[in-house]
């Protein structure tokens, strides 16, 4: 029986309606939303509010979570896993929208995981952006919050 870990995942929409996705320093032209896991002894919504501040520098007075929903799930690469406690990520997925008073996201000069971000509309996402094994999840998440089918460019 596979272990997985908690964790959060943050779709932002801005007043366009665009989605925010950043690239991972590690692994150039990979995209995704801000994510991690939840530390002992905090909640959901805590786990969101920290993973967002410290990956794209927004408080959470700058954003209104409107849904929610758990349930996805997906296993690291076998190369991945024999280096990790877990064997994947049991992710709950938060749908925010940022406040007119949302300054422009910040990773930092120092942000151990993104290198870049972009807004993009949800039919936009290209399936290319994605390792193969977060795909599936991914595919159901856009289809789930947006009724959308990721791309293939």
């Amino acid at each position: 029986m596979p272990k997985y870990r908690d964790n959060v995942a943050a779709i932002i929409l801005n007043r366009e309606g665009e989605i925010l996705i950043c690239e991972r320093k590690n692994n150039a032209r990979a995209w995704q939303f801000p994510q991690g896991g939840v530390d002992k002894g905090e909640s959901f919504i805590e786990a969101l509010h920290r993973e967002v501040w410290e990956e794209v520098g927004l408080e959470s007075k700058y954003y209104k979570v409107i849904d929610q929903k758990d349930g996805y799930k997906y296993l690291y690469p076998p190369k991945v896993r024999q280096k990790k406690k877990h064997d994947g990520q049991k992710q709950t997925y938060f749908l925010c929208k940022l406040k007119k008073s949302a300054p422009e996201v910040d990773l930092g000069d120092n942000n151990p995981e993104f290198s870049d971000y972009d807004w993009v509309r949800p039919e936009e996402f290209d399936e290319e952006w994605l390792p193969d094994f977060k795909l599936d999840v991914y595919r159901q998440v856009m289809r789930d919050f947006f009724g959308t089918e990721i791309v293939s460019v």
